[in-house]
């Protein structure tokens, strides 16, 4: 059995792996399934699932984040597609006179196209990260962004709260769980922002050791369990 924990970016060098290792398919089992942690990058993985996202786009053009900009209030939220702990998540809002200037930046360091969401003023509240494995909610934590920050991360300053899975969490689950449990996403981490869902994480999920520590939770043991029973 290996366990594919593998640390962003999703770069080439992240895709290899996954293609090295489904060589070794269905004699060795992979957590999580290697063909699918590829077809699953995280912010792009939930366009898949309507009705759960913030008002989003992705594009490479100028002009439609100006349109986007203006149809969401002057206050949006722009980051890199493939970035990861908070890196280059920039809010924009009422002139946008550097918008030019970002999206010179972003299209210096990648041709990826850029992301761009609706600002959710919840995250002032957190954004929760909720774990799954095989598909089931488990348990969640809360991670409050820094004052003056509007990103949430843990690597940015982020502190990790105690929090509960609320009804809204656990409809989440519901409509994404399935997909998952199919495509043998066995561990997975989801970030949901009052009532929206921003991204699921199928490659590093953090939050285990925090969920442990306030609930008790061990998602590590879970995950050795549910090995155990499917090698068996």
């Amino acid at each position: 059995m290996i366990f594919l924990r593998q640390d962003p970016p999703f770069d080439m060098s992240y895709i290899t792996s996954t293609h090295i290792l489904e060589h070794l398919q269905p004699e060795v089992l992979i957590v999580n399934d290697p063909r699918h942690v590829r077809d699953a990058p995280e912010k792009l993985f939930v366009t898949h699932f309507d009705g759960l996202m913030p008002p989003t786009l992705i594009t490479s053009s100028e002009a439609e984040i100006r349109e986007f900009f203006a149809r969401h209030d002057q206050d949006i939220v722009v980051k890199p597609l493939f970035g990861n702990g908070g890196a280059g998540v920039f809010r924009i809002r009422e002139t946008a006179e550097n918008l030019a200037s970002l999206v010179e930046l972003f299209q210096q360091v990648s041709r990826d196209p850029i992301m761009a969401q609706a600002f959710v003023p919840d995250v002032r509240n957190g954004d929760k990260r909720v774990i799954l494995v095989d598909g089931e909610p488990v348990g969640a934590i809360n991670r409050v962004p820094a004052e003056g920050e509007v990103r949430a991360n843990m690597h940015v300053g982020g502190k990790a709260v105690e929090s509960d899975l609320s009804a809204r969490d656990r409809e989440i689950c519901a409509v994404i769980g399935p997909e998952l449990k199919r495509r043998g996403l066995v561990f997975v981490g989801i970030d949901v922002i009052g009532d929206v869902l921003t991204e699921i994480n199928v490659t590093s999920p953090t939050g285990i050791q925090e969920l442990r520590r306030f609930s008790g939770v061990d998602v590590s043991e879970m995950l050795a369990d549910w090995v155990e029973a499917r090698r068996a």
